[in-house]
């Protein structure tokens, strides 16, 4: 079953960290495999600003756009690999050598992954 409010919120914030510079957006339907949340949105970045800044903007456009705010961030002091948590949606913000390291992905290659382009964002 699909959550039509967490899927909003996934594909706003897949399409403000790619409108703010951020790359290789992934955003992965894991509610069926992960009991934690719904979706993760997987973003990267080429340096620490950016990170920074694509944190930033998430932040202030989902507050805006949809009236959420995050239940918690972690990982800003080093602006590697922050974790912007709304619950039903973690959003991942790496830095692109860590996400490299890291290949997230690869660890969930079974689940469904969301065309943030086409899917509807307006509930």
């Amino acid at each position: 079953m699909i959550d039509e409010e967490a899927l909003q919120l996934a594909v706003t914030a897949a399409r403000v960290a790619d409108a703010h510079h951020a790359t290789d957006v992934v955003v992965l339907h894991v509610g069926d495999v992960l009991a934690l949340t719904e979706y993760f949105v997987i973003v990267e970045a080429s340096n620490k600003r950016l990170v920074n800044a694509v944190v930033d903007e998430v932040e202030a456009q989902l507050k805006v756009l949809v009236d959420r705010a995050p239940i918690r961030v972690e990982g800003m002091r080093e602006n590697q690999w922050v974790l912007i948590d709304y619950g039903d949606v973690i959003v991942h913000v790496f830095l692109s050598e860590i996400r490299n390291f890291y290949e997230i992905e690869r660890l969930y290659t079974d689940v469904p992954k969301i065309d943030w382009h086409v899917a509807p964002a307006d509930g």
